[in-house]
């Protein structure tokens, strides 16, 4: 059984192959393959070698494989890097979302506002929930106090 040091040394060279083969590919794609890193050039080249041969997914294991190993030993991981343990989604996530491979985004709850009025000593009454003024209401108002200036001004 590996020690708690080195699950996490591997765990986090994981998480980091994954993340940077993930940005170097999507990097690659927009074009910038050539400001790449020298060893970010290597591993897409070796992942676009053997497309050839096997599937997208099988390709992009053996990338993220050997990137892994080679952050692994820089993180101070010693001998040969373990084997991750399959990663399982949260219960929550286990339904129709891992087999369309689509997220999904839930609406943000509205935050419940509070008042400095609702936190004083007395209650405030209770008539209701209080409506913003409609906008016409506002225009005549105004238009009401500039006719009352003029009328007033003369």
């Amino acid at each position: 059984m590996a020690s708690k040091s080195s699950t996490t040394i591997a765990r986090r060279a994981r998480t980091r192959a994954e993340a940077d083969f993930a940005t170097w590919l999507m990097m690659a794609k927009l074009g910038s393959f050539d400001t790449l890193p020298e060893n970010a050039q290597k591993v897409l080249n070796g992942y676009r070698e053997r497309l050839d041969r096997m599937t997208e997914i099988e390709s992009k294991a053996i990338a993220v494989r050997e990137t892994y190993q080679a952050y692994y030993s820089d993180m101070g991981g010693t001998g040969e890097a373990p084997e991750p343990e399959p990663r399982t989604p949260p219960p929550a996530d286990r339904g129709d979302a891992a087999v369309d491979n689509v997220v999904r985004f839930k609406k943000p709850q509205k935050p419940k506002v509070t008042r400095i009025a609702d936190r004083g000593a007395r209650p405030a009454p209770t008539s209701g929930p209080r409506r913003p003024l409609p906008a016409w209401l506002i225009f005549i108002a105004l238009c009401a106090i500039v006719v009352a200036w003029k009328f007033l001004t003369k």
